[in-house]
């Protein structure tokens, strides 16, 4: 079970401005969301108070039935891919995807099984012991992914991940994200600005503009069936 529901959820920043109004959202098992706006929209603040990155100005954030509104990040249950190179670039490939487990002081013997099937997984078997420096973008975006899978959680955040890999690259990783949610027990919530991405990968998608939602549905109800323009 991977469940995720936001109740009444907004984000009002110091400074006045409105960044989310009155989210609410129920996921269902396995489910992969895809939340689409463009600039400004709040997806990544979104993400990020999911995350517990930020903390909402008002209402709750369930995970599993749980209310995770003010549980510490590493906590949740969760693991967030982030738009471009957040790899440590001092690590190796390895170090890198067993970081999150060695945090967590999970023992080395499931920090080697994990890393090893993640590794195969993404086909990173070659580069495990490469700086990330050594590796194409394409590459470092695989390792960043898999760090995120070796830790098994219940839900994966995706906060435009494929920004900046030119088009061939961005179709190529989409795929292997798409492959991805296919085989693991977690739900994906994947952010982008990309409506090819959206429509593509999404058994629902979020709409979002200027912190307000326009639309919740699956990706041929809206396109058949928008509630606006």
């Amino acid at each position: 079970m991977a469940s995720l529901k936001l109740t009444a959820l907004n984000k009002v920043y110091p400074s006045g401005e409105k960044a989310l109004y009155n989210v609410n959202l129920e996921t269902t098992d396995r489910e992969f969301l895809v939340v689409y706006g463009g600039e400004a929209s709040g997806k990544s603040t979104l993400l990020r108070l999911i995350a517990g990155l930020e903390d909402p100005t008002e209402g709750e954030i369930y995970i599993d039935g749980k209310d995770m509104t003010d549980v510490i990040p590493k906590d949740r249950n969760l693991a967030m891919v982030f738009r471009g190179d957040t790899l440590y670039p001092a690590l190796s490939v390895f170090d890198n995807l067993a970081f999150g487990l060695k945090q967590r002081n999970a023992p080395q013997a499931l920090i080697k099984e994990r890393v090893k099937a993640v590794s195969e997984i993404l086909g990173l078997n070659d580069v495990l012991y490469r700086k990330p420096k050594q590796l194409t973008a394409a590459t470092r975006q695989r390792v960043a992914i898999g760090r995120a899978l070796a830790r098994e959680p219940k839900l994966y955040l995706f906060d435009e991940p494929l920004n900046g890999l030119d088009d061939v690259l961005r179709r190529d990783m989409l795929d292997v994200i798409i492959n991805l949610q296919a085989r693991m027990e977690g739900s994906f919530i994947y952010a982008t600005k990309n409506l090819s991405e959206a429509m593509t990968a999404a058994t629902r998608i979020l709409v979002l503009k200027n912190g307000l939602v326009q639309q919740i549905d699956t990706p041929a109800n809206l396109y058949d069936y928008p509630v606006n323009a």
